[in-house]
C-alpha cells in the first residue's frame, strides 16, 4: 500500500504541496513514496532532499512522480494539490541535491 506524509483525514485523499518562488517550483513528497514507486534512480540532481522530505523539480521530476503515482493508485483515490509561494528563494534551494 502506498503511504503518504500528507493524507487528509476527512476525505482519504492524498495531498501534496507545490512550493514555489519567483524562479521555480517543487512538489513536496516523502522519500518513502519515491522508494515505494521505484523512481529514485530516475530523479534528477535538480530536486532536493531534507531528511525524509523530497522537493521534486517541477519540469521533469514532479511529472515523473505524478505519472508513477497515477499508475499505482486505484481509480477511486483522490489526489489534491495545494500551493505555497515563498518570497525570495525557497528554503529547499539550500538543501542537499537528490542523489548526492
Amino acid at each position: 500500500m502506498l503511504s503518504t506524509h500528507s493524507r487528509t483525514n476527512t476525505s482519504h485523499a492524498l495531498s501534496y504541496t507545490w512550493i514555489s518562488d519567483s524562479g521555480h517550483a517543487w512538489l513536496e513528497v516523502s522519500i518513502d513514496e519515491i522508494n515505494i514507486l521505484g523512481i529514485a534512480e530516475e530523479i534528477s540532481e535538480y530536486s532536493y532532499i531534507n531528511g525524509e522530505t523530497v522537493y521534486l523539480e517541477e519540469d521533469c521530476d514532479a511529472g515523473l512522480f505524478i505519472e508513477a503515482l497515477k499508475k499505482r493508485l486505484p481509480t477511486t483515490e483522490h489526489v489534491m494539490f495545494t500551493g505555497k509561494y515563498i518570497n525570495g528563494d525557497a528554503p529547499c534551494r539550500k538543501f542537499k541535491r537528490f542523489g548526492q
